[in-house]
């Protein structure tokens, strides 16, 4: 009988270890969700400052309009930004937590200024690829004459220098600032920097074309000299860094994904024309499109981003299978989005004055629908590509902001379009 009762009891208190391991388990998985969910959601809020970007664009619709290659341009110019500043934001958040990075601009390390000449590097060629393919496709699809190759080169050349000078200070310091603060650079350094670069990159395409069109010589002048100082900087930084192994393989490995992310850049501007054909000149999708692409890149860069580290720490298998084990990133990232896209659809109702409960579930309809579509498909390329580049021996952060960053525009307004098809 003593026996049973021993037995008995080992058997609950054995029970009662498993309900503790398991609540403890439980309890741990749903702080981090609430910290993966919480940190994205302060991120993300940062979008809503997207708004100015596509009200920018929305008040300057003429000057969109002026021919039909400006607004095919618009997307593949943000997407390309998006690129370069992916790549810097993946190798700062995970040089910063492997300590090749310090906080700090001046006496930083080798590492770090091998990584800004890299940046003026890949935007030469990002700039470059980005106009050749976007002449091609204009040229291909919507007929415009050869004589518009110059103009087009041109202004994505400026457009991309003028917003490196902005928009990378901007990131560099958001970067130092948060992991200072003890904030995790691989959730909030992305969506803060796409964010800023999209009002900044519009606003620096908004001068351009400004230039191109009603500053006849001197806007010309202006234009073609900025971009003579970009190329002459590649070139110097090129033949200058030429053997250093880090250098050569940043760079080598970033151009493998440009080709790709050129033609996947103009593939987004083929799709925001059609949305244009389909809508017209309808405000409200304007003005929330930039904060739309910028929230679905933001949740592939976090979850990219965050199991990229995790891959450099040690502490994920590089195995696809093992997204089960990322998931309080995936989810917390994913419902802070969904949150982001309803206040979009509150603001810009709001920003037009055209707030009804109508108008409201219209939109947010669309939204929900595009959400949905888009940040999933993001998710799961954004894991996929950082596991199977480090399978290769590759460096992920070379590839997985950059690539998801361009496909999440591109993926976004696919999705966009699908869903104002689906609603009328």
């Amino acid at each position: 009988m003593k026996v049973a009762n021993l037995t008995s009891t080992a058997i609950c208190c054995q029970f009662s270890r498993h309900q503790n391991v398991q609540q403890i388990s439980i309890y741990n998985t749903l702080k981090s969700l609430s910290g993966t969910f919480k940190q994205s959601l302060l991120a993300f809020t940062v979008n809503v400052f997207g708004l100015v970007a596509g009200t920018l664009m929305a008040l300057h619709f003429g000057l969109f309009s002026k021919e039909p290659w400006i607004i095919l341009l618009y997307p593949a110019i943000l997407s390309s930004r998006g690129v370069v500043g992916g790549l810097l934001c993946g190798r700062l958040s995970t040089g910063l937590h492997l300590g090749l990075i310090q906080p700090k601009f001046l006496g930083n390390t080798k590492y770090f200024h091998l990584l800004i000449e890299v940046l003026l590097i890949l935007t030469f060629i990002t700039s470059l690829f980005t106009g050749l393919v976007a002449f091609f496709f204009a040229f291909l699809f919507w007929g415009i004459s050869a004589t518009s190759f110059m103009g087009i080169l041109m202004l994505v050349i400026a457009t991309m220098s003028l917003s490196l000078l902005l928009v990378s200070p901007l990131t560099i310091a958001v970067s130092f600032f948060s992991f200072k603060k003890g904030l995790d650079p691989d959730i909030v350094l992305y969506p803060i920097q796409s964010t800023a670069a999209d009002i900044l990159v519009t606003f620096c395409y908004i001068i351009a074309l400004t230039l191109f069109f009603s500053y006849g010589n001197f806007g010309l002048f202006f234009l073609g000299t900025v971009c003579t100082v970009l190329t002459i900087s590649t070139f110097y930084f090129s033949l200058r860094n030429r053997s250093e192994t880090t250098f050569v393989r940043t760079v080598y490995e970033a151009v493998s994904t440009l080709l790709l992310v050129s033609f996947i850049v103009n593939v987004t501007g083929s799709f925001l024309g059609k949305i244009g054909q389909l809508i017209g000149n309808t405000p409200e999708i304007y003005i929330v499109y930039p904060a739309l692409i910028d929230t679905i890149g933001d949740v592939g860069a976090v979850v990219g981003s965050t199991a990229t580290t995790k891959l450099a720490l040690g502490t994920l298998n590089p195995s696809i299978f093992s997204i089960k084990t990322h998931a309080t990133e995936i989810f917390g990232a994913w419902a802070a989005s969904l949150v982001m896209f309803l206040v979009y659809t509150f603001l810009s109702l709001t920003i037009q004055r055209s707030l009804t409960a109508s108008l409201f579930l219209l939109l947010f309809g669309v939204l929900v629908i595009t959400n949905v579509i888009a940040a999933f498909s993001m998710i799961a390329l954004s894991y996929i590509i950082g596991i199977i580049t480090f399978q290769k021996g590759l460096d992920p952060d070379n590839f997985v902001i950059p690539i998801e960053s361009s496909l999440a525009d591109a993926m976004t307004t696919l999705a966009l379009l699908i869903a104002l098809t689906l609603i009328g």
